[in-house]
């Protein structure tokens, strides 16, 4: 590796917030993930019916993951309080003073 390989990415020079795109998907691979831990609590509940209060306790454990994931899903990240700026007029505006007259001389 040389030295300009090291230095070939981009570096990031902003605060800029990330994309809506790359936001939307990482909020989208979070619910599949919360909704792919949930499943397995759902088919073990199923294989261990016999003893009712491990499918219980699986089927209870795994009602809050689908409220959390989309809680998740839904969840943006708040904007930014940024200053706006106005225009503000000035005291000292251009052409607002009293102009003196200078006459020419009479003839």
């Amino acid at each position: 590796m040389n030295e300009h390989d090291k230095h070939a990415e981009p570096v990031l020079i902003t605060e800029a917030a990330p994309s809506y795109e790359d936001e939307h998907a990482a909020r989208k691979r979070k619910y599949l993930i919360m909704m792919a831990m949930r499943l397995p609590c759902l088919v073990l509940a199923g294989v261990f019916y016999q003893t009712w209060w491990l499918a219980l306790g699986l089927v209870v454990l795994s009602l809050p993951l689908s409220w959390v994931a989309v809680l998740i899903a839904n969840d943006r990240p708040p904007r930014k309080a940024e200053r706006v700026h106005r225009y503000r007029r000035s005291a000292r505006a251009i052409e607002s003073n009293k102009h003196r007259v200078i006459d020419a001389p009479e003839s």
